[in-house]
């Protein structure tokens, strides 16, 4: 089956519109994957098959799970650009900001947006734990897709989300292992009651996690730390 008519069948099993403009997006995102995963080590996936399955609608599920439109979101070591970018396709009147500590994923963010046309996209080099002040408690919801481990990644994504927004973090079926030794960090973060949902990607036989903390309160101002003393003492 080529790329569209995968993405038509699988959003339409996950209920999301499919718009033409939508399926022009994918292919071009594609093409620069294909021409540009190898050689900069982007994604080891290729092939119209799995890249529509295993990125675009992975990423896609998770519309299902979470409300985007007219959102700011921030995707966290976003990488080439997953889940963001498929979020922004799918929920165009979103504002999506991008950030990665690699400069070469920023430029291949910057390339996709413009071959896209994408409109209220920043694409930042920079690391989570050196933002600068403008963007703490910013964002109505901070996503990631396989970074780090919950009780690190949560330090480096919730002082971005604003009291009452969200952070979500796409994780595999074992995931309940990791909220357990992260509901610590969870509650000291300003998110006290993180919980974990299960759903699953069509096309695909493996069961998805989504681990998603609504924040309640904000993040204490010392978080968060420098990203050798997280390793070294998780909260």
């Amino acid at each position: 089956m080529r790329l569209e008519e995968i993405m038509e069948q699988g959003l339409g099993e996950l209920g999301l519109p499919c718009t033409p403009e939508a399926l022009e997006r994918f292919r071009i995102y594609y093409r620069l994957l294909e021409e540009r995963g190898a050689q900069m080590n982007l994604t080891a996936i290729s092939g119209e098959e799995n890249v529509a399955k295993l990125h675009f609608l992975d990423c896609a599920a998770l519309l299902r799970q979470l409300s985007v439109s007219q959102q700011r979101i921030l995707d966290v070591g976003s990488g080439a650009g997953f889940p963001g970018l498929v979020l922004k396709i799918l929920a165009p009147a979103a504002e999506l900001t991008l950030l990665d500590s690699l400069q070469k994923r920023v430029q291949f963010q910057q390339e996709v947006c413009e071959a896209l046309g994408l409109q209220d996209v920043r694409c930042l080099h920079l690391r989570a734990e050196e933002a600068p002040p403008d963007m703490r408690e910013a964002y109505d919801l901070a996503v990631s897709r396989a970074v780090a481990r919950l009780n690190l990644l949560s330090e480096l994504c919730l002082p971005f989300v604003r009291p009452g927004g969200r952070f979500a973090a796409m994780k595999g079926p074992a995931a309940g292992d990791e909220l357990q030794e992260s509901l610590s960090a969870f509650r000291k973060l300003g998110a006290p009651e993180p919980r974990l949902i299960s759903y699953r990607v069509p096309g695909l036989e493996a069961e998805r996690t989504l681990i998603v903390g609504i924040k309640q309160q904000p993040t204490p101002p010392q978080f968060p730390r420098r990203f050798a003393q997280m390793k070294k003492k998780p909260l």
